[in-house]
């Protein structure tokens, strides 16, 4: 009996190719954008927590002005006394700051602008930053010290044909920052993200005469004692950071973040774009079930003598419903294979254009339980979006059926 449900079904779409094309059309649209978000999301939610394990959750992230994430705001600033503030706060085990600008540089007479990071040199302050990244390695030359106060270490894009400079900077050359010349010691590894990978790197001292900041830090980063609370440590740096600075509970001129926390803060900015994304992705699907169920009552309207014909040789009421819902299952899983598919392809062309953007970490995440939810998924709202007109033709009736011209 199966085996009749599925030929009568083939045999209908044959005979309505145009039909049963449109209908296609408008599922296989909406499962291709669900699969081409899904993935990237899922990617992204990847890329964000491989990241945050990869700091560690003992770090704390200091920075001036009142939002993590907002505009650094004139006037308000991090100083040397802030940190040494930190530093004593009972808990943290060590601290580290930055200043981090973007200058003018000049190699062989072309010049360019990119991010400069100014940090101590020292084993204890550096090794802060390479515990949030597996990849903060020099992979050529030598990694520079606070005593170099004329060499610098650049990222793997500034040693790069092509990318900063039309032709890459290499071990032993010269470049110009801000009008004063350094010799390239040492050459990072690629990080994966265009910042990092085309940054220029010196000791904190050189960074701040280059850029005239003897006091200031654009960012410190602290790590918490081992058996330490972060957050309860970050509350203690809080508290004495608001009695040094002069300021309020609630007034805080400077903002604390854990690395915990700032995870939760991207998964809830990720959360809510995911939510809306598919939610557009979601309004398409709704356009393409109406296309289904229309699909169905024609089909129904069209066959009503053939209705009529089965009921009078004995088909149930039950036979008559599921030829009709496994014919509206087959559309769904149909547009399903297809928009899978189409938004695996899309997805992986993304991937591609992310990789050449620089951002070689970020990759989509094309699992086969996606990939089989959504055939699944299509399938069944192929069943669904059917169902209401297959329940219509099982209740007609047989005499009326064989009447309908």
């Amino acid at each position: 009996m199966i085996k009749d449900y599925f030929r009568i079904s083939f045999s209908a779409f044959k005979s309505r190719k145009l039909r049963t094309g449109l209908t296609l059309l408008g599922v296989f649209i909406g499962i291709a954008l669900l699969i081409t978000l899904m993935s990237l999301g899922s990617g992204l939610q990847k890329f964000i927590t491989d990241q945050f394990e990869q700091m560690g959750s003992d770090k704390l992230m200091i920075m001036p002005g009142s939002s993590m994430f907002g505009a650094p705001v004139e006037g308000i600033e991090l100083t040397k006394k802030d940190l040494e503030i930190i530093e004593r706060t009972q808990g943290i085990e060590a601290v580290t700051g930055a200043v981090i600008k973007i200058g003018a540089v000049t190699y062989k007479e072309e010049t360019t602008y990119t991010w400069t990071l100014g940090t101590p040199m020292d084993t204890k302050s550096w090794a802060i930053f390479e515990s949030m990244s597996s990849a903060f390695k020099v992979e050529k030359g030598r990694k520079i010290t606070d005593k170099d106060t004329s060499k610098v270490n650049i990222g793997i894009d500034v040693a790069t044909d092509k990318k900063l400079f039309d032709k890459g900077v290499s071990l032993g050359d010269k470049i110009i920052i801000e009008g004063k010349e350094f010799e390239v010691v040492g050459i990072y590894g690629r990080i994966g993200n265009p910042q990092d990978d085309s940054q220029i790197y010196l000791p904190i001292d050189v960074a701040r005469d280059l850029f005239d900041e003897p006091d200031k830090y654009d960012m410190i980063v602290a790590q918490s004692k081992t058996g330490e609370d972060p957050e309860n440590v970050a509350e203690k740096v809080k508290k004495n950071l608001r009695k040094s600075r002069d300021v309020k509970e609630d007034e805080e001129d400077f903002t604390i973040q854990t690395s915990e926390q700032l995870l939760e803060s991207f998964g809830t900015i990720l959360a809510v774009i995911q939510a809306v994304l598919i939610g557009l992705a979601t309004i398409s699907l709704l356009v393409g079930g109406i296309g289904i169920a229309n699909t169905m009552y024609t089909s129904i309207l069209e066959r009503t003598r053939e209705i009529g014909v089965m009921k009078a040789i004995g088909a149930k009421t039950t036979d008559i419903a599921s030829l009709f819902i496994i014919e509206s299952g087959l559309i769904g899983l149909g547009a399903g294979l297809i928009g899978v598919t189409i938004g695996a392809l899309i997805s992986l062309g993304i991937q591609s254009a992310i990789h050449l953007a620089g951002y070689t970490m970020l990759n989509v995440n094309l699992s086969l339980s996606l990939l089989l939810g959504g055939l699944a998924f299509a399938f069944v709202f192929g069943i669904v979006s059917g169902l209401i007109p297959a329940i219509k033709a099982s209740k007609m009736n047989p005499v009326d059926s064989l009447r309908y011209e």
